[in-house]
């Protein structure tokens, strides 16, 4: 009988923690989108990424696809713009500053100095920050980076990737 009993604990506690991680979800989400017009993600191959042993669990107790899939419907629902960057787009190699790509810059690199204008950068930062200016790019019609010109064109010729349900 305990052996029982401990089975429906582990799953009463398992199904506590999906709801809390769910309810953060939708709180994270509809912040996001009732705060900004547009939101700009980088659409990342959550499903490679998982095979990463390495960072398997930690990506997915974050639940990225589900934050994702949030944003984009609860996005339709207020008019709001989803624009997804193409997962090739060197958002973390480029300088943010000057635009230039540091082709040998190492995923277990997280700072790094750009050698055209000697700035450090936090590699996560500094991808954000690329990824909001290519967003914007986008949605203003303009088809790369207006400071980085070699970067490798966005798929789907230009267009904005993911938002073609999100407006009215």
């Amino acid at each position: 009988m305990s052996e029982i009993k401990a089975r429906l604990k582990l799953g009463k506690l398992q199904v506590k923690i999906a709801n809390i991680r769910n309810n953060y979800l939708h709180q994270i989400s509809n912040k996001l989108v009732s705060e900004n017009q547009t939101i700009c993600l980088e659409d990342l191959s959550v499903k490679n990424m998982m095979g990463n042993h390495k960072l398997a669990k930690s990506i997915g107790d974050c639940s990225w696809s589900e934050l994702v899939r949030q944003i984009t419907y609860k996005a339709g629902w207020y008019g709001r713009k989803v624009v997804k960057i193409d997962r090739y787009f060197p958002s973390s190699k480029t300088c943010s500053n000057c635009g230039y790509i540091n082709d040998e810059l190492k995923l277990s690199i997280r700072e790094w100095n750009c050698p055209r204008c000697n700035i450090t950068h936090d590699r996560d930062y500094n991808a954000s920050l690329n990824i909001l200016r290519q967003g914007y790019n986008l949605t203003a019609g303009m088809a790369g980076l207006a400071t980085c010109p070699d970067v490798r064109p966005i798929s789907n010729n230009g267009q904005l990737v993911g938002v073609e349900t999100q407006l009215l």
